[in-house]
């Protein structure tokens, strides 16, 4: 209540409906309608009306349709108009407040309580509560007849409002009173909501017609799967996000994944915006040819296909920041009138026996301002968060339709796109990956493109009705400095660019370090790539230094420059103003400082916004040129026309080949064309005959992968019906492209290519199907099972690759496991063919990856299946066995036809047909026969090659190989064959991965972690720092506030004084000013100090945490990387460093200023008015059920956001590298369809996820509503009754205004912290991994040099184990191996063979036992000396990143004669002399630009060099063909003649000619003896080893 107005006091007595004080209340002389009370009497009449009318319906009918609603929801249907009912009743609620608050302000001037000034209005929001409870319990059980009461409701409150509206206005009441002008506004919202009542009953027909419109509800709600409710809520709960509860305070019970959050509403999944995009792109090119360059068609495609929610999001948003500016204004005028006695308002008007006030007088109580302050400020956050939501599902809409464009246009890409490095799939992912992203984010940030002009220039204009010209020139400062928060943003992103580059190069040496830390360990050279990894995170971290100055001047500035400004503003303002002048008021103070911080929002936001535009015109440029690029020709379906048509056909079909584009081809003329069609019109009536038994025919084939000269040239090829069509020729001469010329994967430069249907009768169809075929160039073909030269497998279990989305068939999925002989494999998995493959941690071998590809052709029940060079990677035995089989055998009694790619000519006489290339063309073609007769030469050559094969073959049959399990990795060959163990090793690995995956509260332990590792020195200064910033911002505005209420002292006491003299009425600011300008300059430099200290913190323990987590790595024992698949490892490295570099830093800054921010605000309010502390409990309890409910559901929210997205893009990776395959099977359609999936998946959970955010942050902005409510009435009635200082009014108000904000912040902050603080933990947990031990009972020192000399093993009682909790691998194995011997071992899968060997490397737990090399326990020397003593020869070969030189010697301790003589000794000296750079040339990540061979090879050069007396070879010729195993068999006899060497055997001959063999059973030796004596004693195990293979 306003002073100047204080109301004669009044007793509780005198309160009565029409008041005591006005005898004449009563008196209806002059009729009952000129009576004021009684017309407010008659309002109440609709109001009981409804009231009675409807609460016995909703009390009935409550608990049945509500629960009925829970279960099924597929009712909810929205009646007409009902959008716009919700926004009236909205409005009409707000008039109603007001009605009643200028009833009460109008009864103050009374001597009695009148209630029928407000009472009416209470019971008018009561029933328009009422109203709109029944409207939606009436439309949410579908059951319109009740509306009945609402119409009459309607019209007997549009009546009695017009009544009284129209008797105000004869009593000569006008617009100058308030009340006529509420009267006025109620009559026309009742008249409106009666006009939506009578829509209702016109367009459902639900009375006075005789029949109802029948109306069906959306098909979303009628699918119980879509949980995302927000499009078909009412008004309120779309808003403030109602239906989200059930949803939030069910994640606290259980886990929030996929199967809760349901599916997507048919108008937001991908396909829909996808359809809307592609309709929108095809206008594009209605209207005009689209440009091959430029983005700008895009551009009007995204704005014609989302622009018009995207103008919704900005329309909400210009209304939000309107209403934003209510808060500074109704702060300036509470302050204003609790700190001034004069008002010029007009008195109220007495009429019809009651006051009546002006709008003026209305707004100039300050308890009205406050009422009016908090409604604002409830509408401002709704329609904020509403602009916010619609923006960021207009993104998520946009992106999720690129995505399935781009998958589109990848299905469509010509393959020499990505073969020839015109593309990679690098590329297409990041495209995919951050490019949708960036365009997503533009449009969320897209509104603030708009509303920040117009939010800034009305800042600007309130700021210079306030302060004058001191205000633009506070606004330039910001102006000026803008652009100075643009260059540090650009600077930051460059930055970040330039660590990226290192970060990438430190994981690529990580994750070499990883693959090969078995061959580092035990080589002892893990500490040289540690060291190698640590030199590049040092350059790594010196780029974060520079990323952490950037992100510290940010943060610096964006606190800074809004203290500058104000002390600008404050310091002109006292300067340009005369002494006398007491302009600085505390409504000007604080009125002006809260608008600043309006103001210094969208100019912070700027840089944001304008670095958000660049990256998404930038996406759009590269989108434009990946949708420009080259397509493949698509099938045309075949059209059914008459014979006679045919030649005209014909024509035109070839025309348009000529017209396609043509690689060094001139054009031809007419008469060339004109000869060239009867030619082909005469080879069609000749072959007519025998295109029945063709199944593909080449006529005349051109075809390249590139601009350039033809691949393949002059291309005559037919493949006969049912038959085995074999394709040979040497390396490089075109046999692959062949097939995928075939398969329409190759661009054509002429020719035509024919495929036929499977040959029936000699019908008149058959015949008129075959004379279409003719004509085209590339009739439409079927589906060909097709299994690639490169095996490419979906990341997904072995059945699942192999029934390749075919029907789930029993016996035949058995007979193509046994065929191609897998499941041995299979039975070695941990979960069996249901193992899932791939990126899991499980590696297959090159074989397996073959076979499985093979199974998957064999499974298809497809005519036509292509096998591209299927036997390359496996060993003869399994060739044969496939060949025979599955291809002979299997494939034959389908009568399938095969085309097959091999080099085993040793199978030509299988051959029904042959084809041979050389040189990119068809060398000759037919039977075997007609080769002999056709091409002797030829033939002889073959005959030659077969018979040299054949006694390889012979030879190898006879030694079968002991082939590797499927899940190799040297886990499982490591285990023993007892079932226990493998079930403890089984359990141990499943018990990991659920700890991995297990959902757990963050433990704060994490944190403490984390500020551990940031030592001593820079955590007291982070603390204080902050502390001392945070006191000296509040120091600063109490200061102000303290400067301020001495100004209106100083005015008062003027007034007082009546002071003519100007020395004696001067007030001198100079002390104020100056005490301010101090506390400013010192808040600057504590915001630097500040933002430095946060900063360098977060780089000092993400320096202390890699080191450490790096160092524990390398020193881990290999049963950590064998029980840990290498992603999870890989992952701490990559993603939770990243996270503890670059996110924990900005998220603890901001966590740590809101919270202190927030504490400041309550602190200040509880000062200025301590009952503030009441209502501070409800708010507080409110704000943790809140915090807590959302932590939990947006941590899990945020990992299935994480976690969809993974699928999403290696489907992408995936689909890019089996295109051919894809596309081979004709599954493109099954592939878009998963690729809709996982999109649909992914945008759920942003959505979901964006919904959550929402739903905090409207709850908190409602709650910070409160708070400015409370705070207000509490410091108005403060300042009116205890005299509590204005100035400290407005800073208390300043402050409660600002909390809304530091709430929502805190609470996302929290949980993002929880979320980022996972990665401390994960990090924290390897950190504590027991490392092996690398000290011994000798030191270095003590070892005798050049010791082992003589390479003597001497083993006692020896048993080993993996770990402590695992039963012993080997087990009290006793052996002597002399000086000089050479051993072989062999024995069974899990025998012990490899961990007798690991043994002699201390890598497994030695707890029986010792091993003597020399005379010396091995157990007593240091772990680093022992390994650095011995080579060893790996059964997977593995080569490093880097130079020849690099991978030969990492130490540099040999010279290069030294490293010219092991690569002569290993055969490769030919091979490296040609390559550029010599020793110093270039090897690529594992060795790719070498051959498997080469590879074992380099490997053998490398154990070598370093020329130890002792070496052992575990299968190191497991993998390797049969030439390089005779070359690496020669070598070892040869150059390590006079050394120690042990053999773990692959195959059995490769030991026939050692000294002595060892046979192992269950870890135990069981033989040990010469080879010769052993195959003499008949029940042997190793003769019924040799027996078995012949």
């Amino acid at each position: 209540m306003m002073r100047g107005y204080r109301p004669t006091p009044v007793s509780n007595s005198t309160l009565s409906f029409c008041g005591t004080d006005n005898s004449s209340a009563y008196k209806v002389d002059n009729g009952l309608l000129n009576n004021g009370c009684f017309l407010d009497a008659l309002g109440v009449v609709p109001h009981v009306f409804l009231l009675f009318s409807t609460f016995p319906i909703l009390f009935i009918g409550w608990g049945s349709q509500s629960s009925k609603v829970h279960i099924h929801h597929s009712t909810w249907l929205h009646f007409p108009g009902h959008n716009l009912r919700w926004l009236l009743t909205t409005v009409l609620l707000f008039v109603l407040v007001c009605e009643i608050a200028e009833g009460i302000v109008s009864d103050g001037f009374n001597q009695s309580r009148h209630l029928h000034l407000y009472m009416p209005a209470g019971l008018g929001i009561l029933a328009a509560i009422t109203s709109i409870v029944y409207y939606h319990n009436i439309e949410t059980s579908n059951f319109p007849k009740l509306l009945i009461a609402l119409l009459i409701y309607w019209t007997l409150a549009f009546i009695t409002k017009t009544i009284k509206f129209v008797k105000y206005d004869d009593h000569g009441i006008g617009l100058r009173q308030l009340r006529f002008c509420i009267t006025g506004l109620l009559a026309l919202l009742y008249g409106l909501l009666l006009g939506v009542e009578v829509n209702v009953i016109l367009r459902r027909r639900y009375m006075w017609f005789p029949y109802p419109t029948e109306v069906k509800p959306p098909d979303d709600l009628q699918d119980l799967g879509v949980r995302f409710q927000q499009p078909f809520v009412n008004l309120l709960s779309k808003s403030t996000y109602w239906w989200m509860n059930t949803f939030i305070t069910s994640a606290h019970k259980r886990p929030i994944d996929l199967k809760t959050i349901g599916k997507l509403p048919i108008s937001m999944r991908a396909l829909t915006n996808y359809q809307r995009l592609r309709k929108a792109f095809d206008a594009q090119m209605e209207d005009g040819p689209v440009p091959l360059k430029g983005s700008r068609w895009i551009w009007r495609s995204l704005r014609q296909a989302f622009g018009r929610p995207l103008l919704l999001s900005i329309t909400f948003r210009f209304m939000a920041d309107l209403l934003g500016f209510a808060g500074p204004l109704c702060i300036s005028g509470i302050v204003h009138h609790i700190s001034s006695d004069n008002h010029s308002a007009l008195p109220p008007v007495k009429l019809l026996g009651v006051h009546f006030i002006s709008s003026e007088a209305f707004l100039a109580n300050a308890y009205v301002l406050a009422v009016l302050l908090f409604l604002a400020l409830l509408l401002q956050r709704t329609f904020l968060q509403a602009s916010y939501y619609v923006a960021i599902e207009t993104g998520i809409k946009l992106r999720g339709a690129i995505q399935t464009k781009i998958y589109n246009k990848i299905m469509r890409l010509c393959t020499s796109n990505m073969s020839m490095g015109d593309m990679t799939t690098a590329q297409i992912c990041s495209l995919v990956a951050r490019d949708t992203n960036h365009l997503m984010w533009f449009f969320f940030l897209c509104p603030n493109l708009w509303a920040m002009p117009v939010q800034i220039v009305i800042g600007v204009l309130l700021l210079y009705s306030l302060l004058g010209v001191s205000a633009l020139i506070g606004a330039t400062v910001i102006a000026v400095l803008a652009p100075l928060q643009y260059f540090v943003a650009t600077r930051l992103s460059r930055a970040q660019k330039s660590t990226l580059e290192y970060t990438s190069e430190r994981l690529k040496k990580t994750n070499e370090l990883l693959r090969g830390i078995k061959l580092l360990k035990l080589y002892a050279w893990e500490h040289i790539f540690r060291s190698s990894v640590e030199e590049t995170r040092r350059q790594e971290l010196t780029n974060l230094r520079t990323f952490a100055l950037y992100t510290s001047l940010s943060i610096f500035m964006n606190a800074a420059i809004p203290i500058a400004a104000v002390l600008t503003i404050f310091v002109v303002h006292v300067h340009v103003q005369s002494a006398t002048d007491f302009d600085l008021s505390p409504a000007v103070a604080f009125g002006s400082l809260s608008l600043f911080h309006i103001l210094v929002t969208p100019l912070f936001l700027l840089s944001s916004v304008l670095h958000s535009t660049v990256k998404a015109l930038v996406s759009v440029q590269k989108l434009s040129e990946f949708l420009g690029s080259t397509e493949i020709e698509t099938d045309q379906d075949p059209i059914v026309q008459t014979p006679a048509n045919n030649n005209g056909n014909i024509k035109s079909v070839y025309a348009l080949q000529l017209q396609a584009k043509l690689v060094n081809r001139k054009n031809k003329t007419k008469q060339d064309v004109n000869r060239n069609f009867e030619q082909h019109d005469q080879e069609l009536t000749a072959s007519a005959a025998q295109e029945e038994e063709v199944c593909i025919k080449i006529i005349n084939g051109f075809f390249t992968w590139t601009q350039g000269c033809p691949t393949l040239t002059n291309i005559d090829i037919k493949v006969p019906f049912g038959q085995l069509t074999m394709i040979v020729g040497q390396v490089g001469c075109g046999k692959s492209s062949l097939l995928l010329a075939a398969l329409g994967e190759m661009q054509k430069i002429s020719g035509n290519i024919t495929w036929n249907s499977l040959p029936k009768s000699n019908s008149e169809e058959n015949v008129r199907a075959h004379y279409t075929s003719e004509r085209q160039s590339h009739r439409k073909r079927g589906s060909v099972a097709y299994a690639s030269q490169r095996p490419w497998l979906l990341n997904a279990t072995v059945e699942e690759n192999i029934l390749f989305d075919m029907a789930p068939n029993e016996k035949r999925y058995k007979e193509v496991i046994e065929v191609c002989q897998l499941q041995p494999d299979i039975d070695t998995l941990p979960q069996g063919d249901q193992t899932v493959i791939g990126e899991r941690g499980i590696i297959l071998s090159g074989g397996q990856r073959q076979r499985i590809s093979v199974a998957r052709a064999l499974y298809q029940q497809t005519n036509v299946v292509f096998l591209d060079d299927p036997f390359s990677a496996l060993d003869i035995h399994l060739s044969d066995h496939l060949m025979h089989e599955g291809i002979l055998k299997f494939l034959r009694q389908e009568k399938r036809t095969v085309v097959l790619v091999t080099h085993k000519l040793q199978y030509l006489p299988h051959a029904d047909w042959i084809i041979a290339m050389r040189d990119g063309t068809v060398q000759t073609q037919g039977t075997l026969k007609d080769i002999q007769y056709a091409e002797p030469e030829l033939f002889e050559q073959w005959r030659t090659l077969m018979n040299r094969q054949n006694k390889e073959n012979s030879t190898e049959l006879k030694r079968k190989s002991f082939r590797r399990a499927m899940y190799s990795r040297d886990t499982l060959s490591l285990a023993t064959e007892d079932e226990d163990e493998d079930s403890s090793t089984s359990t141990d690995e499943d018990s990991l991965r659920a700890e991995l995956r297990h959902r757990t509260t963050i433990p704060w332990s994490s944190f403490a972690t984390y500020l551990r590792a940031a030592g001593m020195l820079l955590l007291p200064l982070l603390i204080l720092s902050q502390l001392t910033k945070h006191s000296l911002m509040v120091a600063i505005d109490f200061w102000l506030a303290h400067w301020t209420s001495h100004v209106i002292a100083a005015q008062v006491e003027s007034a007082e004084r009546n002071c003519t003299i100007t020395r004696d009425c001067e007030f001198s600011h100079s002390w104020y000013l100056q005490v301010f300008c101090v506390l400013c300059g010192l808040g600057i430099v504590l915001c630097l100090v500040t933002s430095l200290a946060v900063e360098w913190t977060g780089l000092r323990v993400a320096k202390e945490l890699h080191c450490s987590l790096l160092r524990i790595i390398v020193l881990a024992p290999m049963r950590l990387f064998e029980t840990t698949p290498l992603g999870n490892i890989l992952n701490r490295f990559s993603t939770d460093t990243n996270t503890i570099d670059q996110h924990i830093p900005a998220t603890m800054e901001c966590l740590s200023r809101s919270t202190l921010l927030c504490v400041s605000a309550v602190g200040v309010i509880s000062y200025v008015t301590p009952v503030f502390l009441i209502a501070l409990l409800p708010l507080a309890i409110a704000c943790y059920f809140i915090q807590k409910y959302f932590r939990v559901a947006s941590r899990d929210l945020q990992q299935l956001e994480d976690s969809t997205e993974m699928p999403l893009l290696s489907h992408y990776s995936q689909t890019i590298e089996g295109l051919t395959t894809i596309r081979a099977f004709r599954h493109e359609q099954k592939f878009k369809k998963k690729l809709l999936e996982h999109t649909d998946a992914n945008n759920i959970s942003s959505l979901f996820l964006t919904a959550a955010n929402r739903w905090l942050e409207v709850r908190m902005e409602y709650v910070g509503a409160f708070v400015v409510l409370i705070a207000a009435v509490a410091s108005i009635t403060n300042a009116l009754y205890s005299q509590v200082s204005a100035g400290l009014v407005g800073l208390g108000l300043t402050y409660a205004l600002m909390v809304s904000n530091y709430l929502n912040w805190i609470v996302r902050n929290l949980a993002d912290m929880e979320v980022q603080l996972g990665c401390v933990k994960r990090v924290s947990a390897l950190i504590h991994t027991q490392p092996e031990s690398y000290d011994g009972l000798m030191t270095p020192a003590q070892v005798p040099a050049g010791w082992p000399k003589y390479g003597e093993i001497q083993i006692n009682n020896l048993s080993v184990r993996y770990d402590t909790s695992l039963k012993a691998v080997l087990r009290h194995v006793n052996a002597h191996i002399k000086p000089g011997q050479k051993v072989g071992i062999c024995g069974r899968t899990g025998s012990g063979k490899s961990s007798f060997s690991l043994a002699l490397f201390r890598m497994v737990d030695t707890f029986e036992g010792q091993i003597l090399i020399d005379g010396i326990d091995i157990a007593k020397l240091p772990l680093q000396t022992l390994r650095s003593k011995f080579s060893i020869i790996l059964q997977d070969p593995i080569l490093f990143s880097g130079t020849i030189r690099f991978n030969l010697d990492p130490e540099r301790k040999a010279t290069d004669k030294m490293l010219w003589e092991a690569l002569e000794i290993a055969q490769l000296m030919p091979v490296v002399k040609a390559l550029p750079g010599g020793l110093d040339a270039t090897v690529t990540e594992g060795g790719e630009n070498f051959s498997q061979g080469q590879r074992q090879l380099f490997c053998l050069a490398r154990a070598f060099v370093r020329k130890s007396s002792i070496l052992i070879m575990d299968e190191a010729t497991a993998s390797i063909d049969m030439a390089t195993e005779s070359i690496l068999q020669k070598v070892v006899m040869t150059a390590f003649a006079d050394r120690t060497v042990v053999t773990i055997a692959h195959r059995v001959h490769t030991i026939l000619g050692s000294d002595a063999v060892i046979v192992m059973k269950h870890g135990a030796i069981v033989e040990y003896d010469e080879p010769d004596v052993l195959l003499e004693q008949k029940d042997s195990v190793f003769s019924a080893f040799v027996r078995a293979d012949k």
